[in-house]
């Protein structure tokens, strides 16, 4: 009995395990992403996507994980699939789970494209950030040879992506998740990298987000031509996914401002939301922390 009781714990751990650090997942012929990430730990980018477009002659990567040490096992796996050079890497937005793995493709010379503004919050946040990366759950060993690379490319609106055999759109709509979130459409493909535009399964951090530009931005992609959605957290997405999305923040938004006009502290909030906000299976946490950023004493 206790051999077979050892044998099932080995058999649950590997597959949680397995699960929790999988590899790529083949989203199309030349696309790779990971996507429905299990492990939402810090040291684990907060259980962050990115992904991988393969070009004629090169590559394109879109977001870098949570640090070198992180950023070092996306490059170990987007090796699994291809061994092209990576000229290219798309910051979605610059938040640390997203950008701060910069580090490990700079040395391989890629350039680092993001939109203007994120840019400029990573210059003025991202050694703070990095200094104080205990306030986040991290520890200073799991952050061991990170350092904050800036993106050198930077636009406004839109821009064009020539791999040779692919095009690929970077599209900013309008301050949303952060004020330069941006998507990376694959229009042949009918393909979106969302970032943190969408979190499906999961709830969204909102500390730093426009709700009435990020719910412009999502009725702009819910109007283009799309099948396939990589969202910044969980899993594969598709347009049903952005609604929900909008209905989440809408709600989420209306509610607290509700309960904080009537004199609610940040815990009664919460509390209030968790009652009415539609069920999502990770970062139940985050709800508490977005009141608190945004309504609690306003």
């Amino acid at each position: 009995m206790k051999k077979m009781f050892l044998l099932s714990f080995i058999a649950v751990t590997l597959l949680f395990t397995q699960s929790a650090f999988a590899e790529l997942t083949k989203i199309a012929d030349n696309v790779y992403s990971y996507v429905g990430q299990k492990d939402g730990s810090p040291a684990h980018s907060f259980a962050a996507n990115a992904g991988i477009v393969i070009g004629k002659d090169s590559v394109l990567v879109v977001d870098t994980l949570i640090s070198a040490k992180e950023g070092a096992r996306f490059l170990a796996d987007i090796r699994k699939v291809t061994s092209k050079p990576i000229k290219y890497v798309v910051n979605t937005h610059t938040h640390l789970d997203h950008a701060f793995g910069n580090c490990v493709f700079a040395k391989l010379g890629a350039t680092i494209i993001s939109h203007s503004a994120d840019r400029t919050s990573l210059q003025k946040a991202g050694e703070g950030t990095l200094q104080n990366i205990g306030n986040y759950g991290l520890k200073p060993e799991e952050m061991a040879g990170t350092a904050i690379i800036l993106p050198t490319l930077t636009f406004s609106d839109l821009m064009q992506i020539d791999l040779g055999d692919e095009t690929v759109e970077l599209i900013r709509t309008a301050p949303s998740h952060t004020e330069g979130s941006l998507v990376v459409y694959l229009p042949a493909q009918k393909l979106l990298f969302a970032g943190d535009v969408l979190f499906t399964d999961f709830h969204p951090f909102m500390a730093d987000g426009d709700i009435s530009g990020w719910t412009a931005t999502i009725d702009s992609l819910l109007a283009m031509n799309i099948e396939k959605i990589i969202p910044g957290h969980g899993p594969l997405s598709t347009k049903k996914d952005l609604k929900e999305m909008k209905e989440y923040l809408l709600l989420f938004d209306k509610k607290a401002r509700e309960l904080a006009a009537e004199g609610k502290d940040g815990d009664a909030i919460a509390a209030g939301l968790k009652e009415v906000l539609p069920k999502r299976s990770m970062a139940d946490w985050m709800i508490g922390y977005n009141v608190k950023s945004r309504y609690a004493g306003k």
